[in-house]
């Protein structure tokens, strides 16, 4: 027998691996740029070879998972996420650092997947209170990087931080292999029948497209909030930087809110204030004439973004138990398609028409995810999950 807190546990420390994967790039572009001498193009390249590694770790990990069970696919994840790191930290070539960043990118996306897979296939009741705790634990790593490296950035050089940080998910995935997880839930072949057989559940589908609106949603906040500030706030780079520390911080919390103190709260509820929070936020962004204002806004839209990807993951663990690792594959893979995908419109957008355009473009989103919302509550409810 496992042992679900030990489990847990372990979910919980790759996914912080994972949050410090994804805002590595972004901390540490700065000295890359006068290490490798990038120009705005190859700087540009890093960044879209980042999602298309976490869509690779995406569409696998899920067929691996329900076939060979979670333990090897975990550690091999963590060791090309260490390959990644400290391939970036020891590289002095352009075309690797290419390389390792589609390395971190592809463990990562596994980890992200299949950690998330794992706590709902451990989790009976009240699964998306777990996944937001799991949440919780995304949000200490992408918050945590960025500040070990301003703390340790006098003493240190980037090289040897990520040596560091890449030295930890080399031992979380040696300790995966010390670990007994579940037993495959496909161990005499992958039905493929079956597996394809979810791209024909509606559910399923509006899930995943809801997911492909909230990740984009997400992506554009991480992406363009400092932009917008400066921009439209008339904000110092400075103060720029503190309105995206605080929209991560608003969602970091509102997850660790959602996995204990509103952990028995019905996810049509959650659902549906998330959405208030969200228009309330952007309200309050869009009164761009005290900045302070739409700082509070920021909070807001990040603890209205909290619950989505809880609450949708559970609703797909509870759906397909069987094939819940290929079920979370297909909704991630969509997931991130969407963020690609809205984030390269809303490049094109800004450039033409400015980045104020954001906000419409999220509230537009925002609208779509209700509707979506309510179509997946009025399935679920038909087949009485």
């Amino acid at each position: 027998m496992y042992r679900k807190k030990l489990i847990f546990w372990s979910a919980c420390a790759g996914i912080v691996m994972f949050g410090a994967a994804v805002m590595t790039l972004g901390a540490i572009l700065p000295d890359l740029r006068d290490k490798l001498g990038l120009t705005d193009l190859s700087a540009g390249t890093l960044f879209s070879v980042l999602p298309i590694g976490m869509l690779t770790g995406a569409l696998f990990f899920g067929p691996v998972a329900d076939r060979y069970g979670y333990k090897v696919l975990l550690a091999v994840s963590c060791f090309l996420m260490f390959a990644g790191f400290e391939g970036i930290a020891t590289t002095s070539s352009k075309g690797l650092i290419t390389f390792f960043v589609y390395l971190s990118g592809c463990g990562g996306g596994a980890i992200n997947g299949s950690t998330s897979a794992l706590v709902s296939d451990i989790t009976e009741n009240d699964k998306g209170a777990k996944l937001s705790l799991l949440g919780f634990f995304f949000g200490v790593g992408a918050l945590g990087m960025p500040l070990i490296l301003g703390i340790l950035k006098p003493w240190l050089s980037f090289e040897q931080i990520l040596t560091i940080v890449g030295g930890f998910t080399l031992v979380t995935g040696i300790a995966y292999l010390f670990i007994k997880f579940p037993e495959p839930k496909q161990p005499f072949g992958f039905p493929l029948s079956s597996g394809l057989g979810l791209l024909k559940d509606k559910v399923l589908l509006a899930i995943a497209f809801f997911l492909f609106l909230q990740s984009s949603f997400e992506g554009l906040f991480n992406n363009w909030t400092t932009s917008y500030a400066i921009g439209t706030l008339s904000a110092s780079q400075s103060h720029a930087l503190f309105a995206l520390s605080s929209y991560a911080g608003g969602m970091t919390l509102m997850r660790l809110l959602i996995g204990s103190l509103f952990a028995k709260t019905a996810p049509k509820n959650l659902l549906y204030s998330s959405f208030a929070m969200i228009a309330a936020g952007l309200i309050l962004i869009r009164t761009d004439s005290n900045f302070y204002l739409a700082l509070s806004g920021f909070v807001l839209t990040g603890a209205g973004l909290a619950a989505g990807f809880p609450i949708m993951l559970g609703f797909i663990g509870a759906r397909h138990p069987s094939l819940s690792g290929t079920a979370f594959s297909i909704a991630f893979a969509v997931a991130l398609i969407g963020n690609m995908l809205i984030n390269y419109i809303m490049g094109i957008i800004a450039g033409l028409y400015g980045i104020r355009h954001l906000i419409t473009i999220a509230s537009i989103e925002l609208l779509l995810m209700i509707v979506l919302s309510t179509v997946i509550l009025n399935g679920l409810f038909r087949k009485g999950q």
